[in-house]
Formats: C-alpha cells, sequence, structure tokens
C-alpha cells in the first residue's frame, strides 16, 4: 500500500460544529487546504443551545488546562471573554468551594480561568475558527453514510443530506472526523463495512441534575467567585455548583448521584439546594429573581470508546472528542479532554505521519490524553457502592489517599495547588505523591 505521507493534504471533514469539532477544525487548519464541518442542526452566528446540545444550558466548567490550548490557539479569546461578560479570573483566588466539612484553601495561583455560558464559549470559538480562509461550515445537514474505496480500506469521504433541498450530495476528503459526540455512529459504520466495534468501558453512575438562571447582583460580596458544594462520598451524595456569566446571571447547578436528582418546581429545588452542607448557594438563589424554568438532565453512565485496541482500522478516518470518551459531567473535564486531543492531533499531523500509522497513532495519544480524566472521574464514582461497572486496580487504596488530600487542602496551600492543578489536567495525578506532597498531606491535622 503506497504512502501518503508526501503528498499534499487538500480537504478535511470534521463531522459535529459543536466546541470539539471546533477545535479540531481548528487544529487541522494548520495541515489541509481546505477543511469543511458537517453539522445537523441549524447554526446561527450567535450565542445559543441548539436542539442536539442538551446539555449546553447547564453549568459548564471549563478547565484551566483547556483553557491554556484555546488561548494558545486564539490569542484574543480571552479579551473576547472578559468584553462580553464572562468572569476571567484567577482559579483559586475565586474558588469558594466546599467539601469533606470545611472550604478549599483560597489563595493566588496564577492560574488564569473563566466561567461563562457554554454558548458564549462555544460562539466566540465558532467565529474565530470560520473567520479562517479555509474552513467552512455546513449546517443543517446530516451525514448518510461513510463513502469508501472500492475494497473498503479507505475512507474517502461522505454522502450527506441537506435537510432544507432534501438533495444528497457526496463529498471527497483525504481525512474525515468523528466528532458527533456520545452518540457517535462510528461504531455502526464500522461494521457496516466490515470492521469490528470499539471495545467499551461503561461506568453507571445514575448522575441527574436541575439548572436554573438566576440574576446575579454585580455588588453581592461573591459575584465574582465560582461556587461549589461537592459531597464527601459515599455518606453524601448531592453537589452543587453556582457560576457567573455573562449578563449578570448566575448559572445554578443541583444533583446527585444514582437517583438523588433534583426537583424541577421551585420550592422543591431550593429545598434541594438548602439541603446541602454549605448553604452559600441557597443564601445566594433564595433572594435572587429566577431567569428561567429549571431544566433538568440525567446522565446514566460514563462510556470510554477503545479505539485505541482495534487491529484494523479504515484509512482516512478518525474519531475524537465524546465520540471517543464522555465522562460524568459533574467534573466538568469534557471540554478540555476534547481540546487536549485536538492539540494532540494537531502535534501528530505535524509529524507528517504515513496514513497507515496516523490511525493506530492518534488512537493512542487519544487514550493518553482520556487516560487521566477517566481514571479521576471513575475513581471517584466507585466512592458508591451503587457504582457498576469496570473497577479499576487499587482504587479503594487510592480513593483512600485521595481523601486524606481532600481534606489537607482545607488548610494547606500547597497541596491545594497540587490538587488544582490535577483536577485541572495540568498535572497528572502521580504528582500527588512527590514526597513534598505525600509528607504534607500526611502530617496534616
Amino acid at each position: 500500500m503506497t504512502s501518503r505521507a508526501n503528498q499534499p493534504r487538500a480537504h478535511a471533514i470534521v463531522m459535529g460544529a459543536s466546541l470539539g469539532g471546533l477545535m479540531t477544525a481548528r487544529a487541522l487548519s494548520h495541515h489541509f487546504q481546505k477543511v469543511t464541518l458537517i453539522e445537523r442542526d441549524v447554526v446561527n452566528r450567535q450565542p445559543e443551545s441548539r436542539q442536539g446540545q442538551p446539555q449546553t444550558r447547564h453549568l459548564h466548567g471549563l478547565l484551566p488546562g483547556g483553557f491554556r490550548i484555546m488561548m494558545d490557539y486564539f490569542p484574543d479569546l480571552r479579551q473576547a471573554l472578559a468584553d462580553a461578560g464572562a468572569n476571567v479570573c484567577d482559579f483559586a483566588n475565586t474558588m469558594t468551594w466546599f467539601t469533606h466539612g470545611g472550604y478549599r484553601k483560597s489563595f493566588d495561583m496564577n492560574l488564569p480561568a473563566v466561567t461563562m455560558s457554554r454558548p458564549l464559549l462555544e460562539h466566540l470559538i465558532r467565529e474565530r475558527v470560520l473567520a479562517l480562509p479555509n474552513v467552512q461550515l455546513i449546517d443543517n445537514c446530516s451525514v448518510q453514510r461513510l463513502d469508501t474505496d472500492a475494497d473498503r480500506q479507505r475512507v474517502t469521504g461522505l454522502t450527506v443530506l441537506h435537510k432544507t433541498s432534501r438533495q444528497l450530495d457526496s463529498l471527497t476528503a483525504d481525512l474525515v472526523i468523528d466528532a458527533t459526540g456520545r452518540g457517535s455512529r462510528s461504531p455502526q459504520w464500522l461494521g457496516e463495512l466490515g470492521y469490528d466495534a470499539p471495545p467499551v468501558s461503561e461506568v453507571k453512575v445514575k448522575v441527574g441534575y436541575t439548572t436554573r438562571i438566576y440574576e446575579r447582583d454585580p455588588n453581592d460580596r461573591l459575584t465574582n467567585h465560582w461556587i461549589l458544594c461537592t459531597p464527601a462520598a459515599p455518606s453524601e451524595r448531592r453537589f452543587g455548583g453556582l457560576f457567573p456569566v455573562e449578563g449578570n446571571r448566575w448559572v445554578v447547578t443541583v444533583g446527585g448521584w444514582h437517583g438523588d436528582s433534583a426537583p424541577v418546581d421551585e420550592p422543591g429545588f431550593l429545598e434541594f439546594a438548602r439541603s446541602l452542607p454549605a448553604t452559600d448557594i441557597y443564601d445566594i438563589i433564595s433572594r435572587s429573581e429566577p431567569l428561567s424554568d429549571p431544566i433538568p438532565y440525567r446522565f446514566p453512565s460514563s462510556l470510554r470508546r477503545h479505539y485505541e485496541r482495534l487491529n484494523r482500522f479504515p484509512l482516512g478516518y478518525l474519531v475524537l472528542g465524546d465520540a471517543i470518551s464522555s465522562f460524568n459531567p459533574t467534573y466538568g473535564q469534557g471540554m478540555t479532554s476534547a481540546t487536549m486531543q485536538a492539540a494532540a492531533l494537531d502535534r501528530l499531523l505535524a509529524d507528517n505521519p504515513s496514513d497507515e500509522k496516523l490511525a493506530k497513532t492518534f488512537f493512542q495519544r487519544a487514550a493518553k490524553v482520556v487516560d487521566i480524566p477517566w481514571q479521576l472521574t471513575v475513581g471517584e464514582d466507585f466512592r458508591y457502592p451503587e457504582t457498576e461497572g469496570p473497577k479499576p486496580a487499587a482504587v479503594d487504596f487510592l480513593n483512600k489517599y485521595v481523601s486524606r488530600v481532600q481534606r489537607a487542602t482545607l488548610r494547606d496551600e500547597v497541596v491545594c495547588a497540587a490538587f488544582l492543578r490535577v483536577m485541572s489536567l495540568l498535572k497528572p495525578p502521580t504528582s500527588l505523591f512527590h514526597p513534598r506532597i505525600l509528607w504534607r498531606v500526611m502530617t496534616a491535622a
């Protein structure tokens, strides 16, 4: 089979124009003469939640690890977010986070962070991606099938249906990427082409939560703080988050694990917030004007598709983002994981690999990106005995140590900084076992 490593890369197609697809298109724009985004929904050039994005109306956390990569790709993004009214801040200095019986130590960490609505972030990134001369968007368009060469060894493009005209169209490409999210049809398409579907790891958590928007008083003493209340599992199940976003609004999400969900009626929603171990969220929303109805969301399980374990995979095709792994959203890792995978693809393409090596190498690198957030989320979820699925080795031992780390973050600035860097996907979990951190954790009062 002939390598295409030294041939010009003419056209790449990205299925899915949500955040993961947009970041992928930005990465591909360095390496292809033309990049086309295919989106099944109508995309209006404004901040909005589309029909195919039920999660975007809820609280979203952009971890500093993801924000740092986005700022590398879009140097003006930080200022654009601030100009749009987002809360650009220092990650640790604006933190009001109650857990394990107290508040994490707050201090100046010099780590840029931002809280905003997901539609605003996606809009600002979409405008910058579509401003690139070699990127175009085709919206209101559904993918019907993958097109291949005669022996089904290479994906050569897509057959798509333009929903308005009901016209079928064939698009050819040197590379096609599936960034359509958790509902990805890649396993089905691979089966139809005679390939194995990837092995799947599923961890059932039965998380449910409810979100509501409130008016934010800019004179409130916590108006620029992001506020969390997270449980000390397994004795506690409920969590809450309240983030300041553009338009002088609060986004408030409260919920719990294994069926302990927040009601959608106003008295029940307020009572659920009042039942959290700390009253910060309830104190604010009980005196604030609601701007939306409560919106529920259910997340049954974290899901990981192990494409890195496949021995055969068609050339000219990749899968990325939530289509590889969708995590328990309460940990806020999805946007950062997808962004890190897009950056990994960018670096790989810069090495100019052969087509034969592209998929295998990318899926190995993507697996390394996914490993850390998967380890963190699944480890925490297995604190609950009701959690079902493949349990990582030694997770109970690790959770005991992490519980001590959590308690130490309430008093020790050094330990708290180390924990936040791991949580932000800036450092690996092994960094919490550095002798300096280990000693401080074990000797914490």
